[in-house]
């Protein structure tokens, strides 16, 4: 709830596509509740995002990574930084495709401040955020499903965790 539920509510943002299977397991590694969660999610269009969150990992990685025919964008959150990378038809008869990898250009900003000064905007202007809270409400619902579904895998695996 507290860090996969951003990654969430970004995917349901992106995918406008019925969400039509939950898939997730985590485990405790340091204290008694998930400290590691992977979620799966498949979606009526076919689009599938696994999403990880950790709060144990060595190092903190913030990356969104979307692969579709012949592309794949990269984008890094902590580093405010995408990259974009397709493969590009032979250009001779024979040749194999090449892969073209190029940054997109980035306004950097500090997320949090970011975030405020668009709730204070929307506020001044009377206007829906840029997250409504039917939206922030779908992504929260989902992210209770994820914790559902980790809880009745850990059961099934023999594994019980505690969450309060």
């Amino acid at each position: 709830l507290d860090l996969m539920i951003h990654d969430i509510e970004i995917v349901l943002h992106l995918v406008k596509s019925p969400l039509v299977q939950v898939d997730a397991v985590g485990i405790p590694v340091l204290t008694k509740r998930e400290d590691i969660a992977n979620a799966r999610l498949k979606f009526a269009n076919g689009c599938i995002a696994n999403i990880t969150a950790s709060r144990v990992a060595g190092e903190r990685l913030r990356k969104l990574r979307v692969f579709q025919p012949n592309e794949y964008y990269s984008l890094d959150y902590a580093e405010q930084q995408v990259g974009m990378f397709k493969l590009t038809p032979p250009k001779a008869a024979g040749a194999l495709p090449e892969i073209v990898a190029q940054g997109l250009e980035v306004t950097k900003r500090e997320p949090l401040l970011a975030e405020i000064e668009s709730f204070v905007s929307a506020v001044r202007a009377k206007t829906a955020p840029v997250v409504t809270g039917v939206e922030g409400r779908r992504a929260l619902a989902l992210a209770l499903e994820v914790l559902d579904k980790i809880k009745a895998h850990s059961v099934h695996a023999g594994i019980q965790l505690n969450f309060e």
